[in-house]
């Protein structure tokens, strides 16, 4: 009986008309590039992510979720990492681990450039071991 009541509720969920623009699920129009200066992180708390500006200018959005149990990583600016308060894992400015259990860096999701709107497409989560500099995208 339980069983057959999950599948029901899940189903009711999916019958609900809502829209995910502008937040997780969806695309977030983060706002224009040239607003998010070198060396920044934003954080969008709706969309579930953090925006990175590399120094080199190129964007990056990774998903605020540990690798290794799925805490919430927060960005502590004066340490310039993102940690994760469960077991104390920590992430660089590109989302690479520098303190472990995290297995692999943070995931990410794909950033489009459209009209000088950095736009963030939530649906679809990227995982990487690493980050490379071919993950930025540039304006």
């Amino acid at each position: 009986g339980l069983a057959v009541m999950e599948i029901g509720g899940a189903s009711l969920l999916f019958m609900q008309p809502r829209s995910l623009e502008g937040q997780f699920g969806g695309v977030v129009a983060a706002g224009l590039a040239e607003s998010f200066p070198a060396g920044s992180v934003t954080e969008f708390p709706d969309g579930r992510f953090y925006l990175i500006r590399a120094d080199s200018g190129g964007f990056l959005a990774v998903y605020t979720r540990c690798t290794h149990l799925g805490c919430t990583v927060s960005w502590q600016p004066e340490q310039n990492h993102f940690f994760c308060p469960c077991h104390a894992s920590s992430f660089d400015v590109h989302g690479d681990v520098e303190n472990p259990p995290a297995p692999r860096a943070l995931d990410t999701f794909a950033v489009e450039i459209r009209d000088g709107q950095v736009m963030v497409n939530t649906a679809t989560i990227t995982r990487r071991d690493t980050f490379t500099s071919e993950q930025l995208v540039y304006a």
